[in-house]
């Protein structure tokens, strides 16, 4: 959901408050700006050449681990290229897909969406937990999921601080290797059989989205494990999978923390609505909400851009999510000098390393004890 001044079903007594000034003047900017260029939205033949070659990238890669590569000095470095195709799918297709932001036909979105599945997710949970939960409420203690770790970590200052956090600077960067495997081989089990995702309560899948979720690991325990050991010994597949999946985890997990969980990220917390029903609300509107807990970085590193599918201009993508991500970096002008007019801080890292450097430290202070903090 990325309309202001509403609230998820999953969290009905969160609302945003405060002018949609800023989110109504944004459209009408971005507006003419493809009335003036006669740009498409969606639809742009330089996505559907990017979707062709991350597929090329990460098959290539897979087919010669499947049948061409036999010496382990050759399977480590395809692993990691494999890896980083894996990672590249979900910044690009699905993302877009996802977000309905690949074209104007749903059935091309829903397919592209279906990646994740291949990936070993589910698209029907990522809809739940990105789109409705973190797009809707960033930094929120209690209703982004993205910033909830269990007692693994303390990202947010509203989160407990327990003593082993001292240490999270340094162990969290080996914990986001398995990311991609906790994800494959249990969170996706656990929400569907809970039919939760935090504490959020979501329906579970039915009909055609259990079918597709069923398939979906099928498809994808099929590629990761029972093709490979019909032509590899086991260890040797496992040992494969684990790399790759490590790969992905790393980067999917360090390219979304820098967006949020640095220093210039705010993590604002809900008031009391002062209803008498256990209301609570944002004492800004919903597009300047994403704003403030939003950082963009390495703007101008076109490769890195390509790669990421845009995700390093993450405040115009939460502004923005229907729009195809080529558009971004055009965008982000539109967007950053709109920012300034308002009053609202418009905050972006000039390098990928100094976002890292920014989380590193932000995590760093938030495994201090909360009153050091």
């Amino acid at each position: 959901m990325t309309a202001a001044n509403s609230a998820t079903p999953l969290s009905p007594k969160l609302k945003f408050t405060g002018s949609d000034k800023f989110i109504r003047e944004l459209r009408r900017r971005v507006d003419a700006y493809f009335e003036q260029t006669g740009r498409r939205r969606r639809d742009c033949p330089q996505m559907y050449f990017k979707t062709a070659t991350v597929l090329l990238w990460f098959f290539g890669a897979y087919f010669l681990l499947l049948f061409a590569v036999h010496s382990w000095w050759l399977i480590a470095p395809l692993a990691i290229i494999l890896g980083l195709g894996l990672a590249a799918i979900g910044f690009n297709i699905q993302h877009d897909g996802g977000h309905k932001a690949y074209s104007d036909r749903p059935w091309v979105n829903k397919i592209m969406a279906l990646t994740l599945d291949l990936m070993g997710g589910s698209s029907y949970l990522w809809d739940w937990k990105h789109n409705s939960l973190h797009h809707t409420y960033p930094n929120i203690e209690g209703h982004d999921d993205d910033i909830n770790v269990g007692y693994l970590a303390r990202l947010s200052p509203h989160q407990k601080h327990l003593p082993f956090h001292r240490a999270q600077g340094i162990y969290l960067w080996l914990l986001y290797g398995f990311l991609a495997l906790k994800w494959h081989l249990v969170d996706d089990f656990h929400n569907v059989a809970t039919g939760r995702i935090g504490g959020h309560k979501i329906p579970r899948p039915r009909g055609t989205d259990l079918l597709v979720f069923v398939a979906g690991k099928i498809a994808f325990f099929s590629m990761a494990f029972a093709i490979p050991v019909l032509l590899h010994p086991w260890w040797a597949v496992v040992g494969t999978y684990a790399l790759a999946a490590f790969v992905s985890g790393v980067t999917l997990s360090i390219v979304f923390q820098l967006a949020h969980v640095v220093e210039e990220a705010q993590f604002p917390a809900p008031q009391p609505a002062g209803d008498g029903r256990g209301g609570q609300i944002m004492e800004t509107d919903w597009a300047v909400h994403q704003v403030q807990t939003t950082v963009d970085f390495a703007r101008r590193n076109r490769v890195l851009s390509w790669f990421l599918g845009g995700l390093n201009f993450q405040i115009e993508h939460h502004l923005l999510s229907r729009i195809c991500h080529v558009h971004y970096p055009e965008l982000s002008k539109i967007v950053e000098q709109l920012c300034h007019e308002f009053g609202i801080k418009y905050a972006a890292h000039k390098t990928f390393w100094s976002a890292v450097a920014s989380h590193a430290r932000w995590v760093t202070q938030m495994g201090k004890p909360v009153a050091a903090a």
